[in-house]
């Protein structure tokens, strides 16, 4: 059974408890007031209970259980040089690389004043500098599911002494794409642990198949589950699909939006999407499973910088990404995964601001219009849009939306598929200058015709005679027709 908070709101970060370091760390963040979903969350957890948080995306969560784990491990750091006194205490599992990256940024920001030690480990970069780190020993490990038990496979860390486990956007993490990993590494952990789970949504399955990891579990609520931001404008274009990057250049250029996401439900999709955005003189480039972590960090950062004006995404980065002050973003495909949409427009709207979330929906994709609809519980504001200047797709239509799928909505395992746009690192997606083919001899589409005198040499070749001897066939000639066929008697012996 679980229990619901209602905890009241705290003011300030000094009525938690926490010690100096921490504290000292947070003011120079410039935090002074706590969100609600850390109000409620940190007591909690620094009592050692499991804890399933559910709170919009923008609103704290990640500080809401690094702040206590760091509180709760104090007492155990150790400033010797030795790794046994480091072993991995506290792991914090995330479904994607760059939302691990964050978190690991976050703990290392918090814990900056401290002895203790945090660590990060994911796919698509060298395991030889992770293996190092972790072999000097961490306290405090951010990991996802696959590189993690890369490692624990090479032996370069061990999982037997974690007292806390914490699943970050865990309705992904316990999605059928990552459930075996996970079961492998739980597997791996003391029996004896505190579990906590922070998502911005809980669908009844995943909230059955969590009460399986959690021991009576207080579930923290700050919002009506499931919930959009209502600091977010949430339109949505009705569109036809030709016109769908038409219109996404519209919006940018009547909105002067100079930094936005655009997201896309498949790998090829977004790629496509970034070369014929940037022909309409739109900097952009596109991040997905099939790039490689440096194109996909190098991407982020120059987003981040100002650099680049659209990020073109899959759903690699709907989840837990933090961009200050990002005006908005767009929906180029509806999710297949109504959840989805909820992560995706949680991007804008963050920590107080104001954004917002446009969407394109095609005829074909009003059930996914529904299924949102539905899961927010209550309808969204659906416009026409007439797109002024249509933009030529010179990619294939259709037939090639056909065979990319749905993409990579699960980033488990790192993300396998088709290779596309891969550039080397720090190369963005620019679009192509075909060279402009050279003019063709006619003589080489004619059909191949004799020359008069091949013609008159064939014509006067004798035929072969009729009494020719018959050749063999080739298995005689191998030895394989057996005695049969050498006894056979000639023409000539017969005669």
């Amino acid at each position: 059974m679980s229990d619901t908070a209602v905890t009241p709101s705290t003011e300030t970060f000094d009525q938690f408890g926490l010690a100096p370091e921490i504290l000292k760390a947070i003011q120079e963040q410039g935090y002074t007031t706590p969100t609600p979903i850390q109000a409620q969350a940190i007591p909690v957890v620094l009592t050692g209970r499991d804890v399933m948080g559910a709170a919009q995306t923008g609103t704290g969560k990640t500080a809401s259980f690094s702040l206590p784990i760091i509180q709760r491990l104090l007492p155990l750091a150790s400033t010797s040089a030795s790794p046994a006194r480091h072993p991995v205490r506290a792991l914090i599992l995330t479904p994607t690389r760059e939302l691990a990256d964050q978190v690991a940024n976050n703990v290392r920001t918090y814990a900056q004043h401290t002895a203790l030690r945090s660590s990060v480990v994911f796919g698509g970069v060298d395991m030889n500098p992770q293996s190092d780190e972790l072999r000097r020993g961490v306290e405090i490990l951010i990991a996802t599911p696959g590189r993690l038990l890369d490692h624990v496979q090479q032996k370069t860390t061990n999982l037997g002494q974690v007292q806390m486990l914490v699943l970050d956007e865990a309705d992904r993490m316990l999605d059928m794409g990552f459930l075996p990993d996970l079961q492998r590494i739980l597997n791996l952990l003391p029996k004896e642990r505190q579990t906590l789970l922070f998502s911005a949504t809980f669908s009844g399955e995943i909230k059955k198949l969590a009460a399986t990891y959690l021991r009576t579990p207080q579930t923290i609520e700050v919002a009506r589950s499931n919930s959009t931001a209502t600091n977010v404008t949430q339109v949505v274009y009705e569109v036809a699909e030709g016109d769908k990057t038409g219109a996404v250049v519209q919006l940018i250029r009547e909105r002067s939006l100079k930094q936005v996401i655009v997201f896309c439900n498949s790998k090829i999709g977004a790629s496509r999407l970034a070369r014929q955005i940037e022909k309409q003189g739109i900097v952009a480039a596109a991040i997905h499973g099939d790039r490689s972590q440096n194109e996909r960090m190098q991407a982020l950062d120059a987003f981040k910088r100002g650099e680049i004006e659209a990020l073109v995404a899959t759903d690699v980065a709907a989840r837990g990404l933090d961009i200050a002050e990002l005006p908005a973003v767009i929906n180029f495909d509806l999710p297949f995964n109504a959840e989805d949409y909820v992560h995706r427009i949680g991007r804008t709207g963050r920590a107080g601001a104001s954004g917002d979330a446009l969407s394109l929906c095609s005829p074909s994709e009003r059930k996914q219009l529904a299924d949102i609809e539905k899961l927010i519980k209550r309808p969204l504001t659906v416009e026409r849009l007439v797109v002024d200047t249509p933009v030529a797709h010179h990619e294939g239509g259709s037939r090639r939306r056909e065979r990319d799928g749905r993409g990579d909505g699960h980033e488990g395992r790192e993300g396998r598929g088709e290779r596309v746009g891969h550039r080397r690192p720090g190369a963005y997606e620019r679009p192509h200058h075909h060279r402009q083919s050279q003019p063709v001899d006619d003589f080489f589409l004619k059909p191949y015709e004799p020359s008069p005198s091949a013609r008159s040499a064939a014509e006067e070749k004798p035929a072969p005679a009729a009494s020719q001897k018959q050749k063999q066939p080739l298995a005689a000639l191998l030895g394989g027709l057996g005695s049969a066929w050498r006894n056979k008697p000639t023409s000539s012996s017969s005669s």
